[in-house]
């Protein structure tokens, strides 16, 4: 009663069944590491508010930056390039506008490490608040900060518009530093948690992608269809089967029959014969009294 499975349809019909439902079980499953992720970076982040943080690691360690990296505290050790330090402009800090001091670390890796030193308020372009920048410590300097991805056009704060004068940064991330200094920079930087002088430490910046916000949401959704499309197909193809089995079995007991009835042709008009043969088997009986 089943050698309808046997058949090309059915083959095909199984063949698909059988790749789509691991295909949506795994992409659900996929969609779900997704939000728990973003749940783990998010109570990392909080932990972080509330004064509780991990040991720092090594830079190295740490890198290249990734969804399971970002925020977590790295400790580098190298000196500050004094020549090259930098202010990044209109950056808020609560409610006050002012910049970021930004200082290249020169690590023994060959590479520079951007570092976030403070945060100042005020107007990078006056030079009074300028002035007010601490210098960087000299000799060897051990940093420990929040490990930060690159910044690009859409991140908030970065100012893409028009050129920015000499010593200021837009965009904090290596390929705008490659064109400033003349040595390598990590695809990276960390914003220092020890802030001297007037400089007030800036609190981590939670990546793009990396908190609980709605696309964190739009992955717990796209779980549960996911899941639900490959509950689909397992219901799909239990109708498909079971009506292709009451048709065998009713075909067996000659409830359907196998071939459709023949319809009666139509009477030939070129043959008068028939036509009449036609007329004298519907004759009725008072007729031919």
């Amino acid at each position: 009663m089943y050698r309808f499975l046997l058949t090309p349809r059915w083959w095909v019909i199984n063949v698909f069944t059988v790749l789509a439902i691991p295909i949506c079980l795994f992409m659900g499953s996929w969609q779900l590491s997704r939000f728990e992720a973003r749940v783990e970076t998010h109570n990392k982040q909080q932990d972080k508010a509330s004064g509780t943080e991990d040991a720092a690691e090594p830079l190295r360690s740490l890198l290249p930056v990734t969804d399971q990296t970002v925020g977590r505290s790295a400790t580098a050790t190298g000196r500050y390039d004094a020549a090259h330090q930098l202010l990044v402009p209109d950056r808020r800090l609560g409610d006050r506008d002012g910049f970021y001091v930004l200082t290249l670390l020169r690590t023994d890796g060959g590479k520079a490490l951007p570092v976030v030193r403070g945060w100042l308020p005020g107007d990078a372009d006056d030079k009074a608040d300028a002035a007010k920048v601490p210098a960087p410590p000299g000799g060897e300097v051990t940093v420990t900060g929040t490990l930060q991805a690159s910044e690009y056009s859409g991140s908030k704060g970065v100012q893409t518009s028009g050129g920015l004068p000499r010593g200021q940064l837009g965009m904090i991330n290596a390929a705008s530093l490659v064109n400033l200094v003349p040595y390598g920079v990590y695809d990276a930087w960390i914003t220092s948690t020890a802030a001297p002088g007037a400089l007030k430490p800036v609190p981590p910046v939670v990546a793009e992608g990396t908190g609980l916000d709605l696309k964190a949401f739009q992955n717990l959704g796209y779980t549960g269809e996911w899941f639900v499309f490959a509950g689909f197909v397992v219901f799909m193809w239990f109708r498909l089967f079971r009506r292709e089995a009451e048709t065998a079995r009713d075909l067996a007991l000659g409830i359907i029959p196998s071939e459709p009835l023949a319809e009666a042709a139509p009477a030939d008009p070129a043959d008068p014969a028939g036509a009449e043969d036609d007329a004298e088997r519907t004759r009725s009986p008072s007729a031919t009294a």
